[in-house]
């Protein structure tokens, strides 16, 4: 049946993550607006958009007049903002969450910056939901060298990150993925968070295609929970599969992302391979869309969770010929309300 809640969003980093010298060129942050406020199905359109902190799209050094110019871009298409992805990497002017004391002061400061730009676009009026993306900002093997050691030092960088988000009034989400180290298995993600121990002020961003990477073990091979001959026709062994791991990481989950992936991993540009993201109609899709987000939506009793106030869309290393077609949007668009009318509320 139809729902209202949780509102409808679209990610504006498609645009850029895999983008670049060594891929094609960027997509600029107006395009994106466009496409996500040209899309419509059946009188319905996307309520808002979750932002990346970062150039090409957004100076993380913005002025606030800067920042009411983005704004007032914003509203103008009818749209909200959402989440924001704080840039903790040292491309971006970040650094390791568990480098030297230097490199954990930087990725810090992104994340104290991205609360004020939060806190700016609240004051605006633009924003009234959505949490502060992050990561560990280091790999699987630099993290592999001292695994225990890393862990802490990166639940530490967290904890600190945590205590400037709270006097923001922001939460941070990680975003568990086969590429950040200590992140790159279920099992370290769920260690990490309690190590962090910070539940109402950090906990996990889902997103559908890179946890189902998850289930294959692909960088954490000792907590696979798929057999190496998985036959892809098995739903039932893939849902068993995907309810182990959503059951370990829903509790933590305030932050979501609707996506398909066709069993593979994908890098282009400067991005490390990772979950391959899927047109929202991809007939190489391995999940039940709808089906799939109903385990991060509902409890175990299939209750709504109600856990976050949007849902978004995450597309990213998409060939630019696919991001700019506006039938790429609908059927994202599409996908996303059968998801809120299958686990959503009023």
């Amino acid at each position: 049946m139809p729902h209202n809640k949780p509102a409808i969003h679209n990610a504006m980093w498609p645009g850029l993550v895999g983008k670049g010298p060594d891929s094609e060129p960027a997509i600029d942050l107006e395009t994106m607006l466009d496409l996500t406020a040209a899309a419509e199905v059946d009188g319905l359109k996307f309520d808002g958009v979750d932002l990346f902190a970062s150039l090409p799209h957004i100076d993380i050094d913005s002025s606030k007049d800067d920042l009411k110019r983005i704004s007032d871009s914003i509203a103008r298409r009818n749209l909200v903002v959402g989440s924001l992805v704080a840039p903790v990497w040292p491309p971006t002017g970040g650094g390791s969450a568990m480098g030297s004391h230097e490199e954990r002061e930087r990725f810090v400061s992104q994340v104290r910056k991205t609360c004020e730009m939060a806190k700016t676009f609240r004051d605006f009026g633009i924003r009234r939901y959505g949490v502060i993306r992050i990561d560990s900002s280091a790999s699987p093997a630099d993290w592999a060298k001292d695994p225990k050691g890393n862990t802490r030092k990166i639940a530490d960088t967290f904890r600190e990150a945590a205590d400037v988000a709270e006097g923001y009034g922001e939460r941070l989400a990680a975003e568990g993925e086969i590429c950040w180290g200590g992140m790159h298995g279920w099992k370290h993600m769920v260690e990490l968070l309690e190590t962090v121990n910070r539940p109402k002020t950090v906990g996990f961003q889902a997103d559908m295609a890179h946890s189902l990477l998850y289930t294959l073990g692909y960088n954490a091979p000792e907590d696979r929970l798929l057999p190496a001959d998985f036959d892809w026709s098995s739903e039932e062994v893939l849902m068993d599969a995907l309810t182990k791991l959503t059951d370990a990481l829903r509790p933590w989950t305030f932050d979501f992302h609707v996506a398909q992936n066709d069993g593979t991993v994908h890098g282009t540009g400067s991005h490390d391979k990772t979950g391959r993201h899927c047109p929202a109609n991809d007939p190489n899709g391995k999940m039940d869309v709808v089906k799939v987000a109903g385990l991060w939506m509902r409890d175990k009793d299939g209750k709504p969770t109600r856990a976050f106030e949007h849902i978004c869309w995450d597309g990213c290393m998409f060939p630019n010929a696919t991001m700019t077609s506006p039938q790429t949007w609908n059927d994202v668009l599409k996908t996303l309300i059968s998801v809120r009318n299958a686990h959503g509320w009023d």
